[in-house]
């Protein structure tokens, strides 16, 4: 952006501020996720079942994955999974919901 060798040590972040710019790529790519998890879940079709249904057979050893609810959950600010998938069941207020954590910038 600025021509900043890399020999410099600065923080992303800290060149950022130089540019006067801020992070838009990770807030496109949450939003777009977002959009598209509420069109999946308004559907009663495979892919919502693999979302919100429960695998037979036994666990993987070691740390449990974060799950896409959980992580969509907390960028959203909501407090539980459950109100989340009650919220894309209605539209209007599901783009609500995106467009305030948009504008908050979690």
């Amino acid at each position: 952006m600025l021509k900043i060798p890399w020999t410099a040590k600065k923080t992303n972040e800290r060149v950022l501020q130089e540019a006067q710019s801020k992070r838009s790529l990770l807030d496109k790519i949450c939003k777009r996720q977002a959009t598209f998890f509420g069109h999946i879940m308004r559907q009663e079709k495979l892919e919502n079942l693999i979302i919100t249904g429960m695998m037979t057979g036994r666990r993987c050893r070691g740390r449990q994955r974060e799950k896409l609810t959980d992580g969509m959950a907390k960028w959203l600010g909501m407090g539980s999974v459950v109100a989340m998938l009650q919220k894309t069941k209605m539209r209007q207020e599901w783009r609500r919901l995106i467009a305030n954590a948009m504008e908050q910038g979690t």
